[in-house]
């Protein structure tokens, strides 16, 4: 029996507003396949969390820290699996963060030069406090050379937050959260290259400026072709990952260089194909003529390499970076940053850490570093430049809204995860620390949702 229409409408309707279509509508955005999304990361904490205090703890950690080797001839290094996904797998997320950000300045919201400088002078402010409570509250400490700990944000989960409200806020607050996020991590990677890295090995550094030159002289020289850019990128990398200074950094160095315009023209695209269409034409049918199958395969060859070269100037018509970005986000949403948490989160919770950790400097610099230094150093710092003249509130924000982009920056998990395993040899400082990032993750992620959620209220009222 055919069901009336009007009734499946109001059925529809009404499992739509249900409780648990509302709370799946919620949780979306944790994971959009189109942006990088906490959801997977978040997942992939709690099974961390869970297995590292779990009876398999112990072989759990050593399965991370078992060495993976990498030779060739005479040439070999081994590293454990942990770091191997810091090191290689995660450049690819700084890679788009550098990317958007630069998207953002060249042609967002933040284009003019004084909205520009807002999320700047925020994220100079979102430094400074940060570092200045963690160094008060271990002073004199030998805690207190881990205050880079406090001075990046994780990006993907305030990333996400801001998504759940992402119909009811102007589409500038994620503009600025998005710059604030790149430049703060910026901040982070340059205090782990030259705060946490004990020796620098000057010949790689070199090597990786070289190819990162050759990157910019092929964009000069508008090249088409995509594989010298891999290539080149990848020896960035190698350079920065041989030189001692953490090979994050080569990520975003590469994706600020990304063109955020296409490398070729529709108009100059179709002069460059017309020849070889028709040569590709030529090869096909030649191949349909030809009685020796030496002669069809050779043939084929020959309009196989046609179409590639059609193919490659079809792909620069793209703008680059996002087509970058939409290839690389749903691998570090769903591989990257899982793999990440699986490897880095090792709390173990017990009666004897959460005593020391309550009386403890270092855990208490981070939580404050964190929480309160966070949204108070941004919003302070931006509001101070826009008084002087020197920034311009961007449009349709407001210092409500600015606040809950500086409460979501206190959710200070990847960078901060690194940080701490760079910064303290002593395992108990390790866990300090990282117990204290998550406890004000999780105080700055649900601030950050109440003022999002408070300024969000007359535009769901309107609507």
């Amino acid at each position: 029996m055919a069901l009336n229409p009007r009734l499946s409408g109001r059925v529809a309707a009404r499992a739509h507003h249900s409780p648990a279509a509302a709370i799946l509508q919620k949780m979306e955005p944790f994971f959009a396949i189109g942006q990088v999304s906490g959801g997977p990361l978040l997942i992939a904490t709690i099974i961390a969390l869970v297995a590292i205090n779990s009876p398999i703890g112990a072989d759990y950690a050593r399965m991370w820290d078992r060495p993976l080797r990498l030779s060739y001839g005479a040439w070999s290094v081994a590293r454990p699996a942990a770091e191997w996904i810091n090191d290689a797998l995660m450049p690819l997320f700084f890679l788009i963060v550098g990317t958007e950000v630069k998207r953002e300045f060249v042609k967002g919201s933040l284009a003019s030069l004084r909205t520009a400088v807002f999320p700047i002078a925020g994220a100079i402010g979102g430094l400074v406090v940060p570092v200045a409570l963690y160094v008060a509250f271990n002073h004199g400490t030998d805690a207190a050379h881990g205050w880079g700990v406090v001075a990046a944000m994780d990006t993907a989960f305030s990333l996400a937050i801001v998504a759940m409200f992402t119909t009811r806020l102007p589409m500038a607050v994620r503009a600025v959260l998005l710059a604030f996020a790149a430049i703060d991590d910026v901040f982070g990677l340059l205090v782990i290259a030259f705060a946490y890295t004990t020796s620098i090995a000057w010949g790689f550094l070199a090597l990786a400026g070289c190819a990162y030159s050759g990157i910019l002289a092929l964009l000069r020289l508008r090249w088409v072709a995509s594989v010298p850019y891999v290539l080149l990128g990848l020896v960035v990398w190698i350079g920065v990952f041989g030189s001692g200074v953490h090979p994050t950094i080569a990520g975003v160095a590469v994706g600020l260089l990304l063109p955020t315009s296409s490398r070729l023209s529709e108009a100059v695209f179709a002069k460059r194909v017309q020849d070889p269409v028709d040569r590709f034409k030529e090869a096909q049918a030649a191949a349909e003529r030809a009685d020796d199958p030496a002669e069809e395969e050779e043939q084929r060859d020959k309009a196989q390499r046609r179409l590639g070269y059609i193919h490659e100037m079809a792909a620069a018509t793209d703008e680059a970076a996002d087509r970058l970005v939409r290839l690389l986000t749903p691998w570090v949403s769903y591989v990257v940053l899982p793999l990440f948490a699986l490897s880095n989160v090792r709390i173990h919770f017990s009666a004897e850490l959460i005593g020391k950790a309550v009386h403890s400097p270092l855990t208490g610099g981070v939580v404050a570093g964190l929480v309160i230094g966070k949204p108070l150093g941004f919003l302070g710092a931006s509001w101070l430049a826009t008084k002087i003249g020197r920034a311009a509130l961007p449009k349709d924000v407001t210092w409500p809204m600015v606040l809950g982009i500086g409460g979501v920056a206190g959710i200070g998990f990847t960078i901060s995860l690194f940080i701490a395993e760079l910064a303290f040899t002593d395992a108990v400082q390790t866990e300090e620390a990282a117990l204290g990032i998550l406890v004000a993750s999780i105080v700055s992620g649900l601030f950050g949702y109440a003022m999002f959620w408070k300024v969000s209220r007359p535009a769901a009222d309107a609507g």
